[in-house]
């Protein structure tokens, strides 16, 4: 594992879409890093729209392979998800990101960029808010991003009792992100190794047979069976059938993993929620479960 360097003041972080485009003005997430002391550089894509991208995948990539290549830029802060960066990602050379890593930030469709890079470099990167989530992001949420990108302590501890979480302890690297995007990659390049890691998962506006199809296909392509933890982020704007499914998708999740002992560790405050806190991917955590509580600690 070769981690990035973290942040200092006066380093320069690039704002790039690699996926769907930005319509609101975003200046304020700009000032919030600049704030932090950070110098922002915008990538044309920021600003630019081709239907529901941020320009055609061809100016996407070059501006993703730009901020890739740079040694002046110290990190990557995705400008939004939505859906693209699939398009793009067997584009990218990243050959000079592997020799001289640096930071990579988002969520949701950029899942993909989490999960090709610990796949085929294991590099740690970032889950957590992106420039156009700022503008929504809880505080707290925020410092968490800070904290990890400038390597300060960025463990994460929670209460939870919505749902029985199933209690234990694993020490593992934390792997995972959008479910949906973790489904749709399973078999290409990008694809993570789950045997022996700590999975999170989350998700947003799915039906909950969806959900359920989804965690069936991971689970028979043999991804479950060998996990140390799982850890249950944010499942928001959920939908039901008309003729219910039948289950919670707190439900749905247990019942994929109920032969298996690994602790599992609901309602996570990660995912497509004001309050979405940083995860770091890639790194050794100890994860602890107990029947409310629950502490992600990172490991040096």
């Amino acid at each position: 594992m070769k981690t990035p360097p973290y942040l200092q003041s006066g380093d320069k972080v690039a704002i790039v879409c690699p996926a769907g485009y930005i319509k609101p003005d975003i200046s304020q997430a700009y000032a919030m890093l600049e704030s932090w002391g950070l110098e922002v550089v915008v990538a044309p894509s920021v600003s630019t729209q081709k239907n529901q991208f941020a320009g055609d995948d061809a100016l996407r990539t070059a501006d993703l392979q730009q901020a890739l290549d740079d040694k002046e830029i110290k990190a990557i802060i995705a400008g939004r998800g939505g859906y693209g960066t699939v398009r793009i990602i067997d584009r990218l050379n990243f050959t000079k990101f592997k020799n001289n890593p640096k930071w990579l930030v988002g969520f949701s469709d950029i899942t993909v960029l989490h999960s090709h890079i610990q796949r085929q470099f294991g590099i740690p990167t970032i889950h957590g808010q992106m420039a156009k989530s700022f503008l929504d992001a809880s505080p707290a949420s925020l410092l968490s991003l800070k904290k990890a990108l400038f390597g300060k302590k960025s463990d994460l501890k929670y209460r939870f009792s919505g749902f029985p979480n199933r209690s234990g302890e694993a020490e593992a690297i934390l792997v995972g992100g959008n479910l949906a995007i973790l489904h749709s990659i399973i078999g290409s390049r990008s694809d993570i190794k789950y045997d022996n890691k700590i999975l999170f998962i989350e998700d947003v506006g799915e039906a909950h047979y969806n959900i359920d199809r989804m965690l069936w296909t991971l689970k028979r392509a043999k991804k479950l069976d060998k996990l140390k933890g799982l850890i249950v982020g944010g499942f928001t704007d959920m939908r039901d059938s008309s003729a219910s499914f039948g289950q919670s998708i707190e439900e749905i999740i247990l019942d994929k993993v109920q032969e298996y002992d690994f602790p599992v560790a609901f309602g996570c405050p990660v995912g497509h929620i004001a309050d979405n806190r940083t995860l770091i991917l890639g790194q050794q955590i100890k994860l602890s479960v107990q029947k409310t509580k629950i502490s992600i600690h990172y490991i040096d």
